[in-house]
C-alpha cells in the first residue's frame, strides 16, 4: 500500500516509515521541516517538503503521489506550550488536520491513522486507562487531538471514511538509525541522557510529594518501534471498520526510577534538581492496551525500561549532535 505520512521527518513518523518500508509498503514522507529532520527520513521513502497549512500544496501532494492511506503525525506537540499559546494548537493543529482530511476525501483516500494522545485524559477516573475512560483533555494540545478524532468519526458516518485513532502514552527509545532529536527537548529520557552526556548539568524533577511509592510521577513508556508496529497493524485492520486504541506498556515507572535505570545503562551519575510541581501533572498515567492486544494481536517486543533506555543511549552515542 502507498502511505502518506505527515510529519514523516519527525521522531515517530520516521520510525514508522522505517517499519512500513520493511513490511513492503511504499512511503511518502511529508514534512515542513519546522521540527523534523530531512536526514531522519529513511532511504526508500519519497520526501516532499510542504506545510499542511498550505491547502493547495496538500492537494498537490495527493494529485502527484496518489496515496492509498494517510498517517497523520504532523503538528505541535508541547503540552506546556499549548497552555501559553493556545491558538497555535487550537488553530494550526486543527486547521492543518482539516486540510489534510479534506484533500484525502477529495482524492478518494478513505483510510487514516491519527496520532492521538494520552493528554485526552486529564485526572482520569481510573488507572490503567482504557478506551471507555471519560475523555477530558488536559490542555489545548489535547483538545486539538480530540477535535480531529471527532472529525474522523463524522467522516466515517457521512462518507464511510475509515480511521484508527491511536492514543499514545510516552513514546521512547530508538532504532539503530532513528531516535529522538527535538529542539527544545521536553521528554524525560532524552533529557536524562543529555545529563549523562554532559550537555546539561542536571535533570529537573517536578514534585516529589505525589501519592506514589517514591513521591514522583509514574508514566507508561512504550518503545517507538512497538508504537510504529501498532500503526501497521491498525492500517491493515481499517477495512473492518474504524477504531480507537490506547497504546502503552501498561507498566509504570516513576521519574526517579527512569533516572536510576539511566545511571545503570550509562554508567554516569545523573544530578537531580528538585523543582515544584508543574500545573496539570497527575500522579499516574498508565495505559490499558487490552483492546489492541485482543483485536490486532499487538504485543510490545521491547517492554522493559532498561532496554528502552539502552536503545536511546546507543542512538545518542552514535549521534551526539542528533541529526545535525
Amino acid at each position: 500500500m502507498k502511505v502518506l505520512l505527515t510529519g514523516g521527518a519527525g521522531y515517530i513518523g520516521s520510525v514508522t516509515s522505517e517499519v512500513l518500508l520493511r513490511a513492503g509498503h511504499s512511503v511518502i514522507a511529508l514534512d515542513n521541516l519546522g521540527h523534523g529532520h530531512r536526514a531522519a527520513v529513511p532511504p526508500g521513502a519519497e520526501f516532499v517538503q510542504a506545510d499542511l497549512l498550505d491547502r493547495a500544496a496538500v492537494k498537490q501532494v495527493f494529485e502527484r503521489f496518489k496515496p492509498e492511506a494517510v498517517m497523520h503525525f504532523a503538528g505541535h506537540i508541547q503540552v506546556g506550550e499549548s497552555m501559553s499559546k493556545p491558538f497555535k494548537y487550537l488553530g494550526e493543529n486543527t486547521v492543518g488536520g482539516l486540510h489534510l482530511l479534506e484533500a484525502a476525501l477529495e482524492a478518494g483516500v478513505y483510510r487514516c491513522i491519527l496520532s492521538s494522545t494520552a493528554n485526552l485524559f486529564d485526572k482520569p477516573e481510573r488507572v490503567p486507562i482504557d478506551e471507555a475512560t471519560k475523555v477530558i483533555p488536559g490542555s489545548p494540545y489535547g483538545e486539538s487531538k480530540l477535535y480531529l478524532e471527532r472529525v474522523l468519526a463524522w467522516l466515517d458516518q457521512t462518507h464511510g471514511f475509515k480511521s484508527a485513532c491511536l492514543r499514545y502514552f510516552n513514546a521512547a527509545g530508538a532504532t539503530e538509525e532513528r531516535g529522538e532529536d527535538h529542539d527544545p527537548e521536553t521528554h524525560l529520557i532524552p533529557l536524562v541522557l543529555q545529563v549523562a552526556m554532559g550537555k546539561r548539568p542536571s535533570i529537573s524533577v517536578f514534585g516529589n510529594d505525589y501519592d506514589t511509592p517514591d513521591g514522583t510521577c509514574i508514566r507508561d513508556y512504550i518503545h517507538v518501534s512497538d508504537l510504529a508496529q501498532a500503526h501497521v497493524l491498525a492500517l491493515q485492520a481499517l477495512d473492518k471498520g474504524s477504531r480507537t486504541y490506547n497504546l502503552g506498556n501498561g507498566n509504570g515507572f516513576s521519574v526517579l526510577e527512569v533516572i536510576k535505570v539511566a545511571e545503570e545503562v550509562t554508567g554516569k551519575r545523573i544530578a537531580v534538581a528538585m523543582s515544584p510541581r508543574r500545573p496539570g501533572d497527575v500522579p499516574r498515567l498508565l495505559a490499558d492496551s487490552t483492546k489492541i492486544r485482543k483485536e490486532l494481536a499487538w504485543e510490545p517486543k521491547i517492554p522493559e525500561l532498561k532496554r528502552i533506555v539502552e536503545s536511546a543511549w546507543s542512538w545518542h552515542q552514535k549521534h551526539p549532535r542528533g541529526y545535525a
